[in-house]
């Protein structure tokens, strides 16, 4: 017989499990980003006054109206719902203010069967038009659109699980529906090396645990808080790898397991084969970790380990697991994102020392600059984000359509691809950015 005590701990455990998960794991997150309604669509919009950003998320994924919230935190804290995403509205920059997505919508790929895609694709496989799901014409069907089954005009939908994914009734006699080959997320975007650069919207481990929110320290404390890590792009809930892993990564949202690794396809063809224009040979840019010179002693003279060798130090760092760090003979490299280039040393007694006697590069240094108050008289040359994202110059709209320019703010002296601060934003010197998926970034200038 089961103890009384045992037999509540099992009954509680399933529950105890799914405690920890973030109704935020539903969103995407776009920060400083406000959704605008247009003037007709105002009255659509509900105001919660004062609630927490995890009830006011609670409370959109629970109302069939809503697909979006504005999270205002200055002046005051207030929840916006918003009945559409934002390739509906207008997306405006507002530093008090952060845009949530409900992933559904926005997305372009499916987890498992895609049961709960909601996304605009209306043509099948073959480039046949889906049929209206309110329409019972040319195909008689059994499917009521309602405000909760997300039976949309003919947008493709999996309304009965089928393995295919999301598929339609066709416009025409024959085939009478079709699947609409929507990807899966997990082959949507593939990874190249190592995938730290990867940044799809894939969310879930290869065991199908969901992933914790990188913003968040439940079930699982961490020190991959995105603001701490600006250039290794954590967002909201998607796999990642910012510590130089063999593969990306997150933490889970099952309290027993605190990491694993995601399952994404890797590039069929691995780019080690092909020249990197960014390598240096006889100093180091950055952290150095596209040094690939010759060096193979520490400052102090000690000859370093093969990277092929376990002995005298065993370690993770196989050149066959980081085909993509340069791992030849017993060079010193920086596969780990350290502060510069290092290797396994061949004395027992010291592990890993720094090369310093690897010089940086002279193009690398830059003059010190900072800027005074919030930075709207600044006049410097730094053309980088916090991110290390090239500015987009101030003159093209591309790829983001700038509502500030050297017409608007002609006083600004908006150059080249500068940062500045024509619009007097608190937080300092900005820019747009060359990456289609951040429109704007700050600038890592000093106070």
């Amino acid at each position: 017989m089961i103890p009384l005590f045992f037999l509540t701990v099992l009954l509680l455990w399933p529950d105890t499990v799914h405690a920890f998960r973030s109704a935020l794991n539903d969103f995407q997150r776009s920060e400083g980003r406000e959704l605008v309604l247009k003037s007709w669509n105002v009255n659509r919009l509900t105001e919660f006054p004062g609630i927490t950003l995890e009830d006011c998320a609670k409370r959109c994924t629970e109302s069939p109206e809503c697909r979006a919230f504005n999270y205002e935190f200055r002046p005051s804290l207030v929840c916006k719902h918003l009945p559409l995403v934002g390739d509906n509205a207008d997306v405006k920059r507002n530093v008090n203010c952060d845009l949530y997505e409900m992933k559904v919508y926005v997305r372009k790929c499916i987890v498992g069967k895609g049961e709960d895609y909601r996304g605009k694709v209306s043509t099948t496989k073959s480039g046949r038009t889906c049929q209206q799901w309110w329409s019972k014409f040319p195909h008689d069907h059994r499917w009521t659109p309602s405000a909760t089954n997300g039976l949309e005009l003919n947008y493709c939908r999996n309304p009965d699980g089928d393995r295919i994914g999301p598929w339609c009734y066709t416009t025409d006699p024959e085939p009478r529906y079709e699947s609409c080959d929507i990807p899966q997320c997990k082959d949507e975007v593939c990874i190249t090396c190592n995938g730290e650069d990867y940044r799809g919207q894939v969310d879930h481990t290869v065991s199908g645990k969901e992933c914790q929110r990188w913003d968040q320290q439940y079930p699982h404390q961490h020190i991959y808080q995105p603001e701490k890590y600006p250039d290794k792009s954590l967002d909201d809930n998607y796999c990642r790898n910012p510590d130089a892993s063999p593969v990306p990564w997150c933490y889970t949202t099952d309290p027993t397991l605190e990491r694993e690794r995601c399952d994404i396809r890797k590039c069929p063809e691995s780019p080690k084969h092909h020249s990197h224009s960014g390598y240096t040979t006889d100093c180091f840019q950055g952290r150095g970790e596209d040094y690939r010179g010759k060096v193979n002693e520490t400052s102090s003279g000690i000859p370093c380990q093969r990277w092929d060798a376990q002995k005298p130090h065993e370690h993770p760092f196989s050149p066959k697991t980081y085909e993509c760090k340069g791992l030849e003979q017993n060079y010193c490299r920086n596969p780990d994102g350290s502060e510069a280039p290092w290797c396994f040393t061949s004395l027992s007694g010291m592990r890993t020392a720094l090369c310093l006697q690897i010089k940086r590069c002279a193009d690398d240094i830059e003059a010190e600059d900072c800027y005074n108050e919030i930075g709207k008289n600044y006049r410097g040359v730094v053309r980088k984000t916090r991110k290390g994202i090239l500015c987009q110059k101030w003159s093209v709209s591309t790829p983001h359509k700038t509502k500030i320019n050297s017409k608007t703010h002609p006083e600004a002296n908006l150059t080249d691809n500068y940062c500045r601060n024509p619009d007097g934003d608190r937080h300092g010197p900005w820019c747009y950015t060359t990456d289609r998926k951040t429109e704007f970034d700050y600038c890592a200038i000093k106070q």
